[in-house]
């Protein structure tokens, strides 16, 4: 909704009274409260705010958000061209290309003009909770998203940095195969090499390797990766040295990123990238990858949301294309215009 005021909400607090926008990601160690979101592509956009306040996730007012059936969501490949992008993945690597690269898709369906991402964040925090759920609405920057994101990207204290990825999902625990814990392990080892390169020599470490953790419908392997910045680097040089997030592109970075360029047909947008908070102030942020992430565009009249899964030597075509369905399954449900109440405890219901 256009005449919407701008505002970002996270975990328990919310930031409004918008006073800065900017692109430069040294402004995130001036001083000041700011949301960042990062699309994929690069494009940055850094909101600083002058009021933020405790609140919690906004309650559902029955009616007000008018989502999109399940069944009118369009995909940028269908299941044939996502098939076939994972068998040329595999050929990529058979020929010493790439060890990893992540296939993505882009679904999209008509979104309501009058529709406020807010009240979609509503609907997520209940239908869909997660660590690093938020909501950035900044119409006049183009910028309105709803996150129910699982993952960390980077979080900073002072001068400690860390990262959380994920590879690795399953319904349940079970249904994790040795390809999820190898393609984790490798992943670590990017997200390590980035990071050494702001951190201080040595101070890299994996507190946590192939953790299993439980979402709503399903199951992750996570990893935490930490070091402490080297004296001098900020957060423009963080974000340089790990963007985008290795978890969501794959190893070698630069030749997985080439592939996903002559693969995927439409831009990933805020989905896989970086969407979080920064406190200048106190020198903490945290910022989420983009995943289980909807974003609206207004110049289109769409509601956008991405899914994908990480590809290896040891994929299967169609067991991938599945895991991009079950990520999508539970969130374009709660997206849904067919869901129009929420039951405390029994989620969302027709």
């Amino acid at each position: 909704m256009l005449d919407q005021p701008s505002l970002a909400r996270f975990a328990g607090f919310v930031a409004t009274d918008l006073r800065d926008v900017t692109n430069d990601p040294a402004a995130l160690d001036s001083d000041g409260f700011w949301a960042v979101s990062a699309d994929f592509e690069g494009r940055l956009v850094c909101a600083r705010f002058g009021k933020v306040t405790a609140e919690p996730a906004p309650q559902i007012v029955p009616g007000r958000w008018q989502g999109p059936a399940v069944g009118d969501w369009t995909s940028s490949l269908d299941r044939e061209a996502y098939v076939s992008g994972v068998r040329r993945i595999r050929g990529h690597i058979a020929a010493g290309e790439v060890y990893q690269a992540n296939l993505c898709r882009v679904l999209c369906a008509q979104l309501a003009p009058a529709a406020d991402i807010d009240d979609l964040t509503a609907l997520l925090a209940h239908g869909n909770p997660a660590p690093y759920a938020g909501t950035i609405r900044l119409p006049a920057y183009g910028v309105e998203i709803a996150t129910a994101s699982p993952e960390l990207f980077l979080r900073r204290s002072g001068r400690v940095v860390e990262s959380g990825p994920i590879k690795g999902t399953g319904r349940t625990e079970e249904d994790l195969l040795d390809k999820d814990h190898a393609e984790n392990v490798m992943i670590v080892d990017l997200v390590r090499n980035d990071m050494g390169r702001v951190c201080a020599t040595g101070s890299v470490t994996v507190p946590d390797l192939c953790a299993v953790e439980k979402h709503p419908g399903l199951v992750h392997l996570v990893s935490c990766v930490r070091g402490e910045l080297a004296e001098g680097t900020g957060w423009a040089e963080l974000l340089a040295a790990t963007f985008p997030p290795g978890s969501v592109t794959g190893a070698p970075k630069s030749s997985a990123l080439r592939i996903i360029e002559s693969l995927e047909t439409a831009p990933r947008g805020p989905y896989c990238g970086g969407i979080g908070w920064v406190d200048a102030d106190r020198a903490r942020g945290e910022l989420a990858v983009g995943i289980r992430t909807f974003w609206a565009d207004r110049e289109q009249g769409l509601l956008r949301f991405g899914t994908g899964a990480g590809i290896t030597w040891g994929s299967d075509p169609e067991r991938e294309w599945r895991e991009t369905e079950l990520k999508a399954s539970r969130l374009l449900a709660v997206a849904s215009a067919q869901y129009s109440s929420y039951q405390q405890g029994g989620g969302i219901r027709t």
